[in-house]
């Protein structure tokens, strides 16, 4: 008897829990007490099931080793300009190279110090020296080289989900693939084009000063300037749609970015009642900012996007408190998408889309319709079955059946698993093997009644031969899943989990629910004879 008390206070807390876990699935509603003393987490419904976008993106992640070899360019200038070390250029070469040419006469063992010192991550490659110059290249370690693109993928993964999460898309599946991939699916999303456009833009943002010594038109029509480049503005007529492009002469040496940037918001102008976007940088951004504009007062100041100039404004004096806006002919969307691409900050290399999938909501909607009807109808096949070749015990294992399915459904709850059409063929699969398990035990069963044996003693005897079958066999099955969720990806890993999970909730249910019952119908309502 106490035995069976604490098999059957094990069974009863296991289906509490349970229940717990999926009431928030059942219930659209739930108090608010509920959600701090309880789990609040439903069960996912993949992409197959809801609807949604599938992406894979690949980033380019050679272009965040270049970004950086660029940044490293440009500190070895302002190093050597701080310690009064002359130069003649200094440039990014082939990559993951920078070249550097000294005058003749300068001292090379005191460049070569300052490079050591300051920059341990380049290492001289070569080094030729002519009559009249001194050019030495610097290259990014291997090891250095393997940890930016590695660091590139990662940072890219959580710039995406940061912006994802600002976007308001629930339950998004974001994970890598492989050494250079993204892989994004996105439950019911309903504007496809939107989400591409806010994930995929780069988000680099620069404040450049216009050059005013040659007009955009002129350099256009001659040699642009040494140090100088030209970009171009984007506008889009609100009324006809037309796009219009605008040319600007800008001065090459980035004054500041984005990396400083705290915060991005939407405002309106009380004025032209159009939307803008205000930014804020932290502490040392705002000093930056504050001396840039003090020094370069009357001057254009072109505030540049991913390549695009959004503004080009003259500074009318120094601006302080680290404060500035992005001015545009905006729809509300637009800036709303802006402020959320410069919050998440921006993405360490470019990224492009390899593979796109839409999958519309009633297409899912049928899904789940067919899903749930090919497992009812096989679960009330295996329930008959069970019911006219096992009589009463038949009752018993259709019971544990109900008990395995809502132990699984409660796991995908507890574990945030994502519940995909794979999914539901992995849970009716479950089904079926749940009953074998019972199968094994009544047919020992029945086998030990043969020879005579009490009611009670057919029961152990038939349990302990099947346990060890049962255990073997389904552990097999879970070593195969296990590998399944680990190497596979999407479907695959649905599948994966709601078989583990039955496999796991089966063996409770067979071997230690059923027996529950039927011990205490032996033990407690004195049963003579064996329905089975």
């Amino acid at each position: 008897m106490k035995e069976l008390k604490w098999r059957a206070a094990l069974v009863m807390g296991v289906m509490v829990v349970a229940l717990i876990y999926l009431l928030p699935t059942l219930s659209k509603e739930l108090p608010a007490w509920w959600t701090k003393f309880f789990p609040s987490d439903r069960i996912h419904l993949g992409l197959d099931l809801q609807g949604g976008m599938h992406l894979v993106l690949e980033v380019e992640n050679d272009k965040a080793v270049e970004n950086t070899v660029e940044r490293l360019a440009q500190e070895i200038k302002e190093e050597l300009g701080t310690a009064h070390l002359r130069f003649r250029r200094v440039e990014r070469q082939n990559g993951n190279r920078v070249r550097l040419l000294l005058p003749k006469g300068q001292d090379w063992q005191r460049v070569k110090t300052l490079l050591e010192d300051k920059f341990p991550l380049l290492e001289v490659v070569s080094q030729n020296v002519t009559e009249d110059q001194i050019q030495v290249f610097l290259e990014l370690e291997a090891d250095q080289v393997r940890h930016i693109k590695r660091l590139a993928v990662d940072q890219g993964l959580e710039t995406i989900r940061n912006r994802i999460d600002q976007f308001g898309v629930s339950e998004p599946d974001i994970r890598t693939q492989g050494e250079n991939r993204i892989l994004i699916q996105l439950p019911g999303i309903k504007d496809p084009q939107r989400a591409i456009d806010l994930i995929g833009k780069t988000a680099i943002l620069e404040f450049k000063l216009v050059n005013e010594n040659k007009s955009a038109e002129e350099a256009l029509r001659g040699k642009v300037p040494l140090g100088s480049k030209i970009y171009y503005s984007r506008q889009v007529d609100p009324v006809t749609g037309q796009v219009r492009r605008n040319a600007y002469l800008l001065k090459d040496r980035t004054l500041l970015t984005g990396e400083y940037l705290t915060n991005a918001e939407v405002r309106i102008d009380s004025q032209f009642n159009r939307p803008y976007v205000a930014i804020s940088f932290d502490d040392r951004g705002g000093k930056i900012f504050e001396r840039l504009t003090g020094e370069h007062v009357k001057e254009r100041l072109a505030i540049v996007l991913d390549g695009n100039v959004y503004s080009a404004p003259v500074i009318q004096d120094r601006i302080s408190g680290g404060n500035a806006v992005i001015e545009g002919q905006f729809t509300m969307e637009e800036a709303k998408d802006l402020a959320v691409v410069l919050r998440a900050g921006s993405l360490p290399a470019p990224v492009k889309i390899l593979e796109e999938r839409t999958v519309g909501p009633s297409l899912g909607k049928d899904s789940i319709r067919k899903g749930l009807f090919s497992m009812a109808v096989g679960g009330l096949v295996v329930v008959v079955f069970m019911l006219v070749y096992y009589g009463g015990s038949g009752i018993i294992a259709d019971l544990a059946l109900v008990l395995n399915i809502v132990l699984i459904m409660a796991g995908l709850a507890a574990f945030g698993a994502t519940l995909t059409l794979p999914g539901i063929a992995g849970i009716i699969l479950t089904i079926g093997m749940a009953v074998d398990a019972n199968v094994l035990i009544f047919e020992r069963v029945r086998e030990e009644l043969r020879l005579g044996k009490t009611p009670r003693a057919a029961l152990d005897g038939g349990y302990s031969k099947a346990t060890l079958t049962i255990l073997d066999a389904n552990v097999t099955t879970l070593i195969a899943a296990v590998v399944l969720f680990q190497f596979g990806t999407g479907p695959v890993r649905g599948f994966a989990v709601t078989l583990s999970l039955g496999i796991i909730a089966s063996m409770f249910t067979a071997i230690f629910g059923t027996r529950l019952v039927f011990n205490y119908l032996l033990q407690k309502r004195r049963l003579k004879k064996l329905s089975i």
